[in-house]
Formats: C-alpha cells, sequence, structure tokens
C-alpha cells in the first residue's frame, strides 16, 4: 500500500531530443535513488526503462517507458520518453499524465528539433517546464555558449537553479548559496538573478525583501516559485552528468522540493460536455474523497498481461475490487488488479491517489484518451486532446501468405491501440492496405516489431499518395432514380445544391426539403449516397472533402419509394454536381526538415526545388550543421531518404509533418484523371 499521499506525489516527464541522454538519467535517478541495485547502461542493453528487445538493439528507445522512485519523503512518478521525432506519439502522450516537463539538453549537441517541439508542446499544455543540460562532462563543450543560445530561443526566463563546477565534475546550487566556484557565470550573481525573479511574483514578499534587504527563506519562496512555474515566468535551468552522476542529487532535490504536486501545477484541462460541442471547463480537485476520475495516457498491448490501460488519478481514490465506467459506457467493470509500473513489471497495488500513475489490464473497453470514473456523474467529462503530428509516411502492405489478411488486421490494431502516430487504412478504390507513421524509422521498426514479435511477413511498396477532391464553384444536381422489373419497383427523385467550404472544413449535409416531399425516413439513405459518392471520388477517385450538400426538393412513390432508390439517387445526384461544380484535385503539402552539412545547403534547397518544393528558412544547429525547413508536395519525397544520403555521405536526416492540401498543377490532374478513368474501363 502507498505510503505517501498526493501532496507528496511528483510525476515529471523526461523529453528532448534523441541522445541526450534521457534513459541514462532515468537510470542514475534510479540508482542513486535506491530503487535498482545497479546502474544499467544502454550499450549493454540492460536498463530499466529500454526493456524491449527492439530498443536494446537499437540502442535508443521507441516507446515511452515509467518508473517510480521515493527520495526525501517524496514519491516520483517518472516518464521516459523517446527522442527522435519519427517516435514523437510516445513523448506527446506523456505529456497528458505528468505536471512537470524536464527537457534534456545535450551539452554537445545544443538545442536540437525535439528540444523546441517539446518545449513548445508542454507550455502549450500548460505544464511546468525545466531544463537540464546533460554530458556536461564532455571534452569541447561550450555550455556558456548553449545557455546564451537557450535564453534566445526560450526567453530569459531561463535562468540558472544551479551550476557547473570543477569542470562539470560537481554542480553547486544557487537557490539557497549565494556564493560559491562554478565554471560558468558566478554563483552570486545566478542567486540573486533568480531571487530577484522569484520575489516579483508575490507582493508582500517583494515588499518585505526591498525593506530588509534579507534573502527570504527557501519554505518563504516556495509559493511564489510554484507560481513563477505556473505561469512560465520561469523556467528553471540544471546541469547533469547522467553517466558521472554529477548534479543527481541535486536533480532529485528539486524534484522532491520545488517541482509542483498534483495540487500546485496548472489544472489539467477537463471538459464536461461533448468533444466539438458546447462543453465547459471542469475543475477536478485533487482530493482522494472525491469521486475517481481517471485518464488514460498510453495503451499497451503486452504479450502476458494483454491489453493494458496506463493512467493517471486526478481525483478520488482508486481501488482495487472497485467499479469503474469508461466514458458514457453504461456498464461498469470491476478492477480485478491494479498496478503500478516498473519498467516492463506491473507491481500490484491496493489503492492510487491523486496524482498517482497506474495501470489496469485486460479490460477491453479501454482505450487511448478515455476517461475513467466510478460515477454517471462524470459520464460526459473529457480531457482536452493532445495535438499530434498526422502520419504522412506511408507503405502499402500484403501478407506473404495468403489467408493471413484477417491476422493481419488484428495485429495492426493492436498497433494502432499503443501508438496514436500510426494509422492503417483500406482504400476501397485500389484495395491496398497502407500503415502510416511519422517517418521511415517509425513504419520501418513497425515491420520488424510485426516480423518478430507476430511472425507476420509482410511485402511492402509504395503506396498511392492521399489525393483528395474538392469543387471550386456551386452547382446542382439531380436524378430520378426509376426501376421497374415486375411487381413492386424502385422509385426517389432527389435535387439537390453543393457550395464548396473552406479548406480543412470537410463535409455538411443539410436537409432543406419542405412539405415532406422526401420522406424523412428516406433522407438518412440520401445521406448515404451523398457520402458514397464523396467517398468514391468523381474526378480521380479520391475522396471529395470541403463542400456542402443541400437536399432541397425531391419526389417519392406511395409504393415504390424506397431506401436503396433515395441512395442511388443521393449518389447520382452527388455525381452530377460534382461534375459540374469545376471539380479540382487536391495533393498533400507536408513540412519538412532537413538537417545536413552546412556546406550541402545548395545542393538541398536545388533538391528540393526540383520536387516542386521550396525553402522557408534555415537555422544554425551548431557543429557545422544547418536545419533547411521547407515545403514539398508528399508526391514527391519518395526515394528522398537514399537521395539524402547521395547528397550528404550520409550526414543528413529529414522529418516531414503534414502542412496542409493545395491544387496539383493542371497537367498532374489531367493525368490522375486518365489513370481513373482507365480503372473504370478495366472493372
Amino acid at each position: 500500500m502507498p505510503s505517501y499521499d498526493t501532496s507528496a506525489i511528483r510525476a515529471v516527464a523526461l523529453v528532448g531530443h534523441g541522445g541526450a541522454g534521457k534513459t541514462t538519467l532515468a537510470e542514475t535517478l534510479l540508482h542513486k535513488a535506491g530503487a535498482v541495485p545497479a546502474k544499467g547502461s544502454v550499450e549493454k542493453g540492460n536498463t530499466v526503462c529500454d526493456f524491449d528487445a527492439q530498443e536494446k538493439t537499437a540502442g535508443h528507445s521507441l516507446n515511452s517507458a515509467l518508473v517510480n522512485f521515493a527520495w526525501e519523503d517524496m514519491h516520483v512518478h517518472l516518464i521516459d520518453t523517446p527522442g527522435y521525432p519519427d517516435f514523437a506519439g510516445q513523448a506527446i502522450s506523456a505529456l497528458a499524465g505528468v505536471d512537470t516537463a524536464l527537457v534534456v539538453v545535450n551539452a554537445q549537441t545544443g538545442v536540437e528539433l525535439m528540444t523546441e517541439r517539446m518545449m513548445k508542446w508542454a507550455k502549450d499544455r500548460g505544464l511546468c517546464r525545466m531544463l537540464v543540460i546533460n554530458k556536461i562532462d564532455a571534452d569541447n563543450v561550450d555550455l556558456a555558449g548553449l545557455v546564451a543560445d537557450i535564453r534566445a530561443r526560450f526567453g530569459k526566463e531561463c535562468m540558472f537553479l544551479d551550476l557547473p563546477a570543477h569542470g562539470g565534475r560537481d554542480v553547486v546550487e544557487v537557490l539557497e548559496h549565494a556564493a560559491g566556484e562554478a565554471d560558468i557565470d558566478t554563483v552570486e550573481h545566478a542567486h540573486r538573478d533568480l531571487i530577484d525573479q522569484l520575489v516579483e511574483e508575490d507582493e508582500a514578499l517583494m515588499a518585505r525583501y526591498l525593506d530588509d534587504g534579507k534573502d527570504p527563506t527557501p519554505d518563504e519562496l516556495h509559493a511564489a516559485f510554484e507560481k513563477a512555474l505556473r505561469d512560465g515566468h520561469l523556467i528553471p535551468v540544471l546541469f547533469v552528468s547522467a553517466r558521472t552522476g554529477a548534479g543527481i542529487g541535486e536533480l532529485l532535490h528539486v524534484l522532491a522540493k520545488l517541482a509542483p504536486n498534483p495540487a500546485e501545477g496548472n489544472p489539467p484541462p477537463f471538459y464536461r460536455g461533448l468533444p466539438g460541442s458546447d462543453a465547459v471547463a471542469f475543475q477536478r480537485a485533487a482530493d482522494p474523497a472525491q469521486h475517481v476520475l481517471a485518464h488514460v495516457f498510453k495503451m499497451v498491448v503486452d504479450p502476458y498481461m494483454g491489453k493494458v490501460g496506463v493512467f493517471r488519478v486526478h481525483q478520488g481514490t482508486m481501488r482495487r475490487d472497485s467499479q469503474l465506467f469508461v466514458g458514457d459506457g453504461k456498464r461498469p467493470f470491476k478492477v480485478g488488479h491494479l498496478y503500478q509500473v516498473q519498467g516492463k513489471d506491473y507491481v500490484e497495488v491496493d489503492e492510487l491517489f491523486p496524482g498517482d500513475i497506474g495501470a489496469i489490464a485486460k479490460v477491453e473497453e479501454i482505450e487511448f484518451d478515455a476517461v475513467l470514473h466510478d460515477s454517471h456523474d462524470e459520464d460526459h467529462i473529457f480531457l482536452a486532446p493532445l495535438e499530434f503530428p498526422k502520419p504522412m509516411q506511408g507503405l502499402a502492405v500484403e501478407t506473404k501468405k495468403k489467408g493471413d489478411e484477417q491476422r493481419l488486421f488484428d495485429i495492426l490494431h493492436k498497433l494502432e491501440l499503443e501508438d496514436p502516430c500510426f494509422r492503417m487504412e483500406r482504400h476501397p478504390t485500389t484495395h491496398e492496405t497502407v500503415i502510416r507513421g511519422l517517418g521511415e524509422m517509425h513504419l520501418r521498426y513497425k515491420l520488424e516489431k510485426m516480423s518478430g514479435q507476430f511472425k507476420m511477413e509482410l511485402d511492402t511498396k509504395p503506396p498511392r499518395i492521399p489525393y483528395r477532391e474538392t469543387i471550386t464553384a456551386n452547382a446542382e444536381g439531380h436524378c430520378r432514380h426509376k426501376k421497374q422489373s415486375g411487381g413492386a419497383g424502385q422509385f426517389g427523385e432527389v435535387y439537390l445544391r453543393i457550395e464548396p467550404l473552406a479548406r480543412g472544413a470537410g463535409f455538411e449535409f443539410v436537409d432543406a426539403v419542405k412539405g415532406g416531399v422526401i420522406p424523412g425516413v428516406f433522407m438518412p439513405a440520401v445521406e448515404k449516397g451523398v457520402r458514397q459518392a464523396l467517398d468514391d471520388g468523381v474526378v480521380a477517385g479520391y475522396p471529395v472533402e470541403d463542400l456542402r450538400v443541400i437536399v432541397y426538393d425531391g419526389k417519392t412513390h406511395p409504393v415504390d419509394g424506397k431506401e436503396v432508390a433515395f441512395v442511388t439517387a443521393g449518389r447520382k445526384a452527388t455525381i452530377a454536381a460534382i461534375q459540374a461544380a469545376a471539380p479540382i484535385v487536391l495533393e498533400p503539402i507536408v513540412n519538412i526538415e532537413v538537417i545536413a552539412p552546412e556546406a550541402n545547403m545548395g545542393d538541398l534547397a536545388g533538391d528540393l526545388a526540383a520536387r516542386r518544393g521550396h525553402v522557408t528558412g534555415t537555422t544554425p544547429r551548431g557543429h557545422g550543421s544547418m536545419a533547411i525547413a521547407g515545403e514539398v508536395p508528399l508526391a514527391e519525397i519518395d526515394g528522398y531518404a537514399s537521395r539524402l544520403k547521395s547528397l550528404t555521405g550520409g550526414q543528413g536526416s529529414y522529418t516531414i509533418e503534414f502542412a496542409r492540401h493545395a491544387q496539383v498543377p493542371p497537367q498532374m490532374q489531367q493525368k490522375l484523371a486518365s489513370q481513373y478513368k482507365i480503372r473504370e474501363d478495366e472493372q
């Protein structure tokens, strides 16, 4: 049973770019806190957090991992997250389970892509943020230059909480110390800057400070410190070496004494209502006596435990053998077993308090982002969803063995459960099964997992590009469907008009029929026919979007009026209207960021231009590298990895992220339309 209460709980996530040393830092924290007898290493493949066979082979994290430990009478829940952009879904989802993001920076490589992204995502989520500069003892590090770059990117609120000393072999804490030796800045200057920043958060504290000139005690500064963290007025900067242990004790002290407990951080953004409706903010109470309210931020399909939902308790006390509801589900499930997670191990517990992170296994109704509760009073409470990058990198897959198709879909569904940035699509026209992820590495590891864990062998090929169709003008469509084949016939007539909507608005169906000329019982059939036409496409066989369809007139027959007739009439009327509405084909445009040696920038910019792309900016990355940002059609990315390798001698890397849809060039639309006609003729 837990021997702590909510005020003693800390929940933090280690986030940042790959190679920053997050997993090693987690291992060192566990060892220092006495949670593991010996410190493992990523190189030896024996860390608590990188326990998966694929992670051991890769030498870096692929999934988020949970651990917990005690320090100074506090109980710390820590989530170690992957750092490479291809696995960003696991890092972003962890933000829903913590109060504080520890953004880890590699002192050798400085601020990198995921450093910036995680700082932004954590800020957008309202989390308290701290910057942890790791590898301070490495050769040829410029810590003063790195701090200057950090402040230039993230603001002057990035202030020292400790400083490296003796060549990175030690650190000195600056909140409680006004003097001491340091490698950069001075302890006195850092101490004074920090105190001045904190007293500004409390008028009474500032008045007292100005009157007597004495520094407030750490206890007196605690409330001001928490407020500064919550408001983003302070982003503490700490220095560590996870390899040698320098600064680890100081970091643990900060987590125990200064990181917010569940009642001190910004409250999680819960709402009451239905997503997309006029939901109102709901204030959870971090009170163990209230109704239970918990949120599932991670799903695991474990070979032995089965389907596991990992959640954070935000309100109430969750107990073993109690009954819980999932969302607005009417039937409760019994909590037969309640766990805390320690790497690959599930440790059974009797109860969990507000702020605790736990897990429940073998409950089929639990899904990612679900809310668990013990009263129907909380049926329609949800947590504001996180924004994830749209998976754009795709591979068409098919089974090598006939008859394995259903098993493939079952496996892909399990992988989708675990990863919010992995998707499976089934294209109705080409009959392709396409898997989509955030990059080539992301998909490669999914294929390896299917082969290794599930023994599923697949053939792969580039997928068709997910083009879309839309309209650029208003138009009307009409169809009278009449079929007589002896006995009762079929009759349905539909008049409709269509209007273009803003890009990204989707589809809107409007029933404007008056006088019952199309009985209400048949209107769902009309809408079904409309949707069929939109799904199948009209110009090139791709889904049609961003339009409003208004059904305003029609006719039925007292005997022959049938649902199937109105489905057909709705579909054909929609096709006729789209053909008259100046339809166009849209292609997905992606944001691309390429990191490569500075000497290759000219060649890379030229290559992007040759792919119908353009450069939007460049940013120095240090150590002779540059980041080049741009936009390029997804259709032009095929084969880019090998081209980048050729241009940079294997030293370049890139990430893509969906940006928008844009009209394809006229000649390309003609080509796509002619190919679609060929396919139609072949059927």
